[in-house]
């Protein structure tokens, strides 16, 4: 391994910068706001159309003052803002005026010539200053505060400020205890709380650790299922509680089922690039499942992430003809065209690239607080003002629940595979265009030819369900596609019987044609409840017959589920 070069003046100068601009490229917001500034600077009738809207919004605000009805109102529903107390002089007139603001600002920032890049920048960072200044997120503003204020005597105030202040604590002294993240006084031990489904280590490598559950049922279906969770992530979403765990739901309808447990980096990983996830993390484990359970053919389904790598091993697998061990490839919130990557895009352009680069070469990896920054950033409104007004103004404690748990539970990236990643398929789109290459050859979409289970969930802010869609451009097998109620997370771990749910299905046969999106979602029938039940009968539509199930093979030198990877945590 080559030693990491010292950085660069430059570098160092580039670093402090991104500090000051939240981690991100302030060469990269200057252009989207100049580029904006510009273009609106030499668009006379934009500026005339704006001020005609400046002047219709002030006097629909006046009118709305006369009448303080609930429902009169002239602007968008707002969950921040559905308490009776709104509708009470002067906060009536704060919430309307704010919301005619963010009318006035998400039209000002759509002007013809704008880069597409520039303008979703420029959309995405102004509402982010739009969601910090909402009357909502201050005491004197919020009439629901005040009200709670009056109502406890101070004390709900007196109790957000001390956690205000305990918090501050944490974050000057970063005293955490190790193996504990922030804020997880309550959370959930895995292997304990978490991540309880019987089952055993049956294979390991320096990048992941193979999970074989323990059946339950006296027959099982000869094809085992390899699960490839998102190396983002630590993979026991998949495992939370017993009563919505994906891998204990498996196992009881009559899967073999087998779980890729990604390590977590450090330092010395920083040269590990995408190859080697995709060798050391799926090929490999397809290899070790099929030694393991003696069957040359299995299953795999991937998410997020874990399904755009299982993608591109399916097309690797797939170059022989009718050789591929793949019996059938599900995808969960994965992404394989790029081309439109929803929120997530603003993160990426070559000078956040660089700065990021710049970033991570310090350590050799991307921090888990970073990432879950980034995250964070993308839903700020309900993930940081909405979390620090009931914390902070209401006093109130934070309703821990395994979910929760697991997502303080943040991993790294080694920095060469997650600027490969950026790079390769963000930026350049080179998966769904035919330019990425494995072994040398590159990789096309067209050689999986095993049947696909793909699920998009329709409010997704990192893996955008039309951009998950766009596999069926890509590829001509027999693919089904769900689209289910949910975000990124909650919309897969998506139990029978959880409420409010539902989820809609539709396939297209070997050799289909391009069916848009909207015109797909007008047609497909809307079904109440999981979509778990429908992905299983798909599993077993293209699964033997079931034979008699066989115990795991005892390997000493190797621990039972959850594993020791999934236990390696950092406070970074």
């Amino acid at each position: 391994m080559k030693p990491t070069a010292p950085p660069s003046l430059d570098d160092l100068v580039h670093v402090e910068l991104s500090k000051l601009a939240m981690g991100l490229s302030p060469i990269s917001l200057a252009l989207a706001y100049a580029d904006w500034a510009m273009h609106l600077s030499t668009s006379p009738g934009k500026q005339i159309a704006l001020m005609q809207l400046a002047s219709k919004l002030y006097q629909d605000t006046l009118t709305q003052q006369v009448n303080t009805s609930t429902d009169s109102t002239a602007f968008a529903k707002d969950a921040r803002f559905e308490n009776k107390a709104w509708s009470n002089w002067p906060y009536k007139l704060l919430k309307d005026n704010y919301q005619a603001n963010e009318a006035w600002w998400k039209e000002s920032t759509h002007v013809t010539g704008m880069s597409k890049h520039h303008e979703h920048l420029m959309r995405f960072f102004t509402r982010q200053w739009l969601d910090a200044v909402s009357p909502s997120n201050w005491a004197t503003t919020n009439p629901e505060v005040l009200d709670n204020i009056t109502a406890t005597g101070g004390q709900s105030l007196l109790k957000g400020m001390q956690k205000y202040a305990e918090d501050l604590k944490k974050i000057s002294t970063q005293h955490l205890k190790l193996g504990t993240p922030e804020g997880s006084e309550s959370s959930y031990e895995v292997g304990k709380d978490v991540a309880i489904t019987p089952g055993k280590v049956v294979y390991k490598n320096n990048l992941i650790e193979l999970i074989q559950y323990t059946p339950t049922t006296s027959k099982v279906h000869p094809e085992p299922l390899l699960i490839v969770p998102s190396c983002i992530m630590k993979y026991y979403i998949l495992d939370l509680s017993p009563h919505n765990s994906m891998v204990k739901y498996l196992v009881s309808e009559g899967f073999t089922v087998f779980m890729v447990s990604w390590r977590n980096p450090d330092s010395k990983d920083r040269d590990l690039g995408m190859h080697d996830y995709i060798q050391l993390g799926l090929l490999d484990a397809i290899e070790a499942v099929q030694l393991v359970s003696s069957s040359h053919r299995l299953h795999a389904m991937g998410y997020c992430l874990g399904g755009t790598f299982l993608s591109i091993a399916a097309a690797v697998l797939g170059r022989k003809k009718n050789k591929s061990p793949l019996a059938s490839v599900t995808l969960l919130a994965a992404q394989t065209d790029f081309s439109e990557p929803g929120e997530l895009g603003v993160f990426i352009d070559d000078d956040q690239l660089l700065t990021l680069r710049e970033e991570m070469a310090k350590t050799g990896y991307l921090s888990g607080k970073q990432m879950a920054g980034s995250f964070q950033f993308l839903n700020s409104r309900d993930l940081i003002w909405s979390r620090n007004t009931q914390r902070y103004l209401f006093g109130r404690e934070e309703v821990g629940n395994d979910m929760v748990s697991w997502n303080k539970d943040t991993t790294r990236l080694p920095a060469r595979m997650h600027t490969e990643y950026l790079d390769s398929l963000f930026l350049n789109n080179s998966l769904s265009e035919g330019h990425y290459r494995v072994d040398g050859q590159a990789v096309d979409l067209m050689d999986i030819q095993q049947p696909l289970m793909v699920v998009g969930t329709v409010r997704d802010h990192i893996s955008p369900w039309k951009s998950v869609y766009k596999i069926h451009a890509h590829t001509d097998t027999e693919t089904c596609f769900i689209l289910a109620a949910g975000g990124h997370n909650a919309g897969i771990i998506s139990e029978p019987g959880h409420t409010h749910r539902s989820y809609q299905m539709n396939d297209v046969k070997k050799g289909h044609d391009w069916v848009e999106p909207d015109a797909w979602l007008s047609k497909a029938p809307i079904t109440e409840g999981s979509w778990w039940p429908a992905w299983r009968d798909w599993l077993k539509l293209h699964s033997s017959a079931p034979i008699k199930a066989k115990g795991i093979a005892n390997a000493a030198s190797l621990p039972d589920a959850p594993g020791r990877y999934v236990q390696v945590r950092y406070n970074d």
